[in-house]
């Protein structure tokens, strides 16, 4: 099937609803992200203390309560449910651009274990494995790097004119 670099022959307005797409679909990532950056679950005591509390410190800025297993349980699915959404779009559109096929697997593929590595590690140190913020943060690291460059891969061959050879 012909479709390694069919983002670039794509009428026009296709090509502009998709960059669109990217573009507002980026926004709400990088939104999530300055979220996470907020809540300061960007280092592994930060993660930590977002999910298991801070009540023993008493010198604590903000006062975090362990979250209950309802809560742990809505927060992993929704979010597995809706990055996985989030990787399946953007990955049918990167497996549309011309790139190698390596590159194309790595950047569709990975995104979905670090969901699993990322938010099922959230779950198993919220269980009391604890050493398991180090798979969170360095998942959490790969999937948004991933993001990032398919994001502007997609959007970079969108740019690009036709080469069609008739």
């Amino acid at each position: 099937m012909g479709y390694d670099g069919l983002l670039m022959e794509l009428p026009k307005g296709v090509k502009w609803f998709v960059a669109t797409f990217v573009l507002v679909l980026s926004i709400g990532f990088y939104t999530g992200l300055l979220f996470v950056s907020e809540t300061s679950t960007s280092s592994p005591m930060g993660i930590e203390e977002n999910y298991l509390g801070n009540e023993e410190d008493e010198d604590a800025e903000v006062m975090k309560f362990k979250k209950g297993e309802r809560e742990m349980l809505t927060i992993i699915h929704t979010h597995i449910l809706s990055m996985s959404l989030i990787f399946f779009l953007l990955g049918g559109l990167v497996w549309l651009t011309k790139l190698p096929q390596k590159i194309k697997m790595f950047l569709t593929i990975e995104p979905f274990l670090s969901v699993v590595f990322t938010f099922g590690g959230i779950y198993l140190m919220w269980s009391g494995i604890l050493w398991m913020k180090y798979v969170v943060i360095f998942s959490g690291f790969l999937m948004t790097l991933t993001f990032s460059i398919a994001a502007l891969l997609v959007v970079y061959q969108l740019c690009q004119k036709s080469v069609r050879v008739n």
